[in-house]
Parts: C-alpha cells; sequence; structure tokens
C-alpha cells in the first residue's frame, strides 16, 4: 500500500485553496484559543500554588500547584474517548462548537474562584474541578483538529497539520505574552493577588470568539463521503483492529509531550523560583522560544510534505537525547544568555514537533482516526506531559540536582526514537475510509 508520504512526493507545492485556507484557520484558531487557556495555567503556577495551597510551604505549594495541573491532563484520555466517539459516530464540526464553548466557561470560573484564605479546602476542590472540565474538553480538541485538516487537504496534510501546531503555539505564546504584560503593567505584588485572574478571564473571552468563528465550519470531505458508513461503535473498533497503531502513536508522541510540558509548563517556575532568574526577563524568553517553536513547526511541516516523515522524527529525538543536558546546565551556570538559551531551546524539538501529528492521524483510518488520534495523543501527554512539571521538580528535591529534569526529556526522547522504526509498515491510511 502506498504510504501518505510516497503520495505527497511531487505534490508538495499544491497551492490550497481559499476556501480550504479558510476552513484550516478556523479549525487551527479555534485551538489556539483553547489551548491558551489551558496553557496559561502552568505559566501562573506559581501564583495559583499561593493561592489555592498557602497553608503548605512554598516548595510543597508549587508541587501541589503542578499537581493539579496533572490532574487536568487526567480528564483528557476520557474527554478524548467520548468527543471522539461522537466525532467519528456522528462528524468532527458538532464536538468543535461544544468543546470551545465549556472550555471558555470553566476558564472563566477559574478566573473567578475565591482563595483559599477565602473559601478553604471549597475554593480547592473548585479549582480542581473546573480544571478537569477543562482537560475533558481539551481531549477532543487537538484530536479533532488534526483530524479535520488531514481530512480537508489530505495531500498537504504535513504543512496543514505544521499550520494547526503554528496556531496552537500562537496560544501559548499569547498566554505567555499576557504573563509579561501583567508582569509589565502591575505592580508585583499585585501579580499573585489577581494579576494571574486577568490572564483566565482573558482567555475565556477569546474562548467565546473562537465558539461563534467555530460555528461557520464545514464539515470534512472524507468524512462526508463515507459518513453512511460510519462506525457504529468506534472505540470498540479502534482497539479491536487498531491496537498496535494506538500503543505506537503513544510512544512515538512521548517526545514531543515531554517537551512540551517542560518548555511550556515546568520551565517559567522553574527558571524564576528554583534557578532565581528575573521574573520578565523569563517571560521574554519564554515568548522568544514559543515564537521559534512555532516557526519551526511551521518550516518542518512543509518539509515533511516532501520528505519522509519517520526519518525527521528519528533526527529529531536524537537531537534531544543529545542536546537536553547541555541545554540544562547551561541554564543552571547562567553561561547564556537566557534569551538565546530559550531561543535555541524552541528551535530544538521542530522536527519532531512538526511531523507527530500528521503521523499519527496517518495510522487510522477514517472511520476510526479521530478517536485513534484521540487515544494515543491524550495517553501520550497524559503520561509524559501533564506529569513533566511533577517529574521535574521531584527529581529536583530527589537527587539535589538542579538539571534533573533534562533526564526525563532524554528518556522521552529516546522512546520515541526507537519507535519511529516501526513507522513504515503502519502509515497509509489517510484517505483510506
Amino acid at each position: 500500500m502506498p504510504t501518505l508520504e510516497s503520495r505527497a512526493l511531487g505534490t508538495s507545492n499544491e497551492r490550497l485553496s481559499a476556501s480550504q485556507w479558510r476552513l484550516i484557520i478556523l479549525a487551527s484558531l479555534g485551538g489556539a484559543l483553547e489551548f491558551y487557556d489551558f496553557v496559561v495555567y502552568g505559566v501562573f503556577a506559581q501564583f495559583i500554588g499561593r493561592a489555592f495551597f498557602s497553608m503548605l510551604d512554598p516548595m510543597v505549594a508549587l508541587v501541589m500547584s503542578f499537581a493539579v495541573f496533572a490532574i487536568g491532563y487526567l480528564s483528557r484520555p476520557i474527554g478524548g474517548a467520548v468527543l471522539s466517539w461522537f466525532g467519528d459516530r456522528y462528524g468532527r464540526r458538532k464536538v468543535f462548537i461544544v468543546s470551545v464553548i465549556v472550555v471558555s466557561l470553566s476558564t472563566i470560573g477559574m478566573g473567578l474562584v475565591p482563595t483559599y484564605a477565602s473559601w478553604g479546602l471549597a475554593a480547592t476542590f473548585t479549582m480542581i474541578g473546573l480544571r478537569l472540565i477543562q482537560g475533558f474538553c481539551l481531549g477532543g480538541e487537538l484530536p479533532g483538529s488534526i483530524t479535520y485538516v488531514v481530512e480537508t487537504v489530505p495531500r498537504r496534510a504535513g504543512f496543514v497539520c505544521g499550520i494547526v501546531f503554528f496556531c496552537v503555539n500562537f496560544g501559548v505564546l499569547l498566554a505567555a505574552a499576557v504573563n509579561l504584560a501583567v508582569h509589565a503593567v502591575l505592580p508585583a505584588d499585585a501579580v499573585p493577588l489577581y494579576g494571574w485572574r486577568i490572564a483566565f478571564i482573558f482567555g475565556g473571552v477569546i474562548g467565546l470568539l473562537g465558539f461563534w468563528l467555530r460555528r461557520k465550519l464545514e464539515e470534512t470531505p472524507e468524512f462526508a463521503h463515507m459518513k453512511g458508513m460510519a462506525s457504529k461503535h468506534p472505540f470498540a473498533e479502534l482497539m479491536r483492529e487498531h491496537w498496535r497503531a494506538v500503543l505506537l502513536g503513544i510512544v512515538t508522541t512521548a517526545a514531543t509531550a515531554a517537551y512540551n510540558g517542560l518548555l511550556f509548563a515546568h520551565m517559567p517556575a522553574y527558571l524564576d523560583k528554583v534557578l532565581h532568574y528575573e521574573p520578565r526577563t523569563v517571560a521574554l524568553a519564554q515568548n522568544i522560544a514559543l515564537a521559534t517553536a512555532s516557526i519551526g513547526i511551521l518550516i518542518v511541516g512543509r518539509i515533511s510534505d516532501a520528505v519522509p516523515r519517520r526519518h525527521l522524527m528519528r533526527a529529531g529525538a536524537f537531537l534531544l537525547i543529545v542536546l537536553s543536558i547541555p541545554f540544562y546546565n547551561a541554564a543552571v551556570a547562567h553561561h547564556f544568555d537566557l534569551i538565546v538559551l530559550m531561543l535555541l531551546g524552541g528551535l530544538g524539538a521542530a522536527l519532531i514537533n512538526g511531523t507527530f501529528a500528521c503521523i499519527i492521524a496517518d495510522m487510522f483510518p477514517t472511520r476510526v482516526r479521530f478517536s485513534g488520534v484521540a487515544i494515543s495523543f491524550n495517553l501520550s501527554f497524559t503520561i509524559f506531559s501533564g506529569t513533566a512539571p511533577l517529574i521535574g521538580t521531584w527529581l529536583i528535591e530527589r537527587t539535589g540536582d538542579l538539571s534533573a529534569p533534562a533526564y526525563f526529556m532524554v528518556g522521552c526522547a529516546i522512546l520515541t526514537f526507537f519507535a519511529t522504526f516501526a513507522l513504515k509498515g503502519m502509515s497509509g491510511k489517510i484517505g483510506v475510509a
């Protein structure tokens, strides 16, 4: 069977129509708006720890704040399984519309919850509950976006997946930019009091804008073509006929998941509270890393329509294995300018971040693609990304080595490196009902 990669050779210069661009941007924009809501928690984790775990030692409060971050990931596989079931059974568009409004409202709620000092444990449990709701809906968001764009433009699947994650990173970049603005505009003592709340409320409002935009989406051509043959039990079919692809998808995504969990969620508090960099410098460096990561993803996505993606991913995983420990050692020693270091860190994983989405989408036929991508993506991000801040902090406390989070990144990159050797036999499903 010819793979998507072989079909793409020679078509990488094919231009997207105006209608295709509109659909892709709408799907991607919704992902960016929703992912802002989710990532902003990690950006302001240290202040959330003070607000809802003020009864604990500051370092323990930070660990507990990251634990709540991880809890949001625990609901993602459940949400992904439920929402993707509806997506494979009744269509992708309906899931998009529901997920964005629920995430937006829960994010606004997170910005309004009183502190532990006012409500006691009720405040802590309310924040946890809203985080679970947020994670549940995001479990279907990015898998839905990946599925939507590869089915809309299958011959440019790598490039359009790059557009999705370029826009998703723009949402993460927006969260970091809001962090920078909050620190720049507000007095230092106001940020832990109410500055972080502004970021949540702002995210919820722009999420409601995403809901308005999503109403204009159409169903994907591939699903519309085979709607009458849609699987009645997509999850059962997936587990019965494609379980090997699910397992491979989880391991293939490990490096991307760990990288995003460490760079986007763990790094801001780590640089500030553990390595004692100046907070405004940290926020600026985070923006630089996000911007370079976004550009790198877009470029690699375009290249991947002409070069086998598994080769690009293998090279990217190898680079992370070799460079992660030197990166963390440089940060700990303050030997390099932080902005330059984070710029290099943003580019460091472009080869894996720009290829993984299309790789896992190409493992599953249309009938169960949404479910396959959702289960693989969400389980991998739950295991390797949701726990990354917690594991990174725990490794530091356990070993006394401030560069210890690098060991986790290296371990996940090794998993992905070896997984790439099994990808060729599993690919070639895009365009197959």
